[in-house]
């Protein structure tokens, strides 16, 4: 069992920056691929990043490449979303979900992911 809790959203201008992070507990963390997510009204979750068990790949969705990374910290059992250039497309609920598998290939659907998080909300202003 994977217990997330995200923290970090807030509201930021555009052009700003945000970093979320997402605590995670249990012993198996380390051994998990972990998923970033949003979803705004109206609209489907969808894959924002992902990030291999052990940090080495990395994935992105294309409308936050270049302006969103994604890191982890097995020893302290988080992983981050470090996003930067924010625009008003942006906003929305932001959740970390964790993937069993190795993540390799980083998993891009949401029915992949066993565990969720609450979620924070990302609101930018124009």
């Amino acid at each position: 069992q994977v217990r997330l809790v995200e923290s970090g959203g807030g509201l930021v201008q555009a052009g700003g920056s945000l970093r979320l992070s997402c605590a995670a507990s249990g012993r198996t963390f380390s051994t998990y691929a972990m998923g970033w997510f949003r979803q705004a009204p109206g609209k489907e979750r969808e894959f924002v990043a992902g990030i291999q068990w052990s940090g080495r790949s990395t994935g992105y969705a294309d409308s936050v490449k270049g302006r969103f990374t994604v890191s982890r910290d097995n020893a302290k059992n988080t992983v981050y979303l470090q996003m930067n250039t924010l625009k008003p497309e942006d906003t929305a609920v932001y959740y970390c979900a964790a993937d069993p598998g190795s993540g390799n290939p980083i998993a891009t659907m949401a029915h992949e992911y066993y565990y969720w998080g609450q979620g924070t909300q990302v609101t930018v202003s124009s």
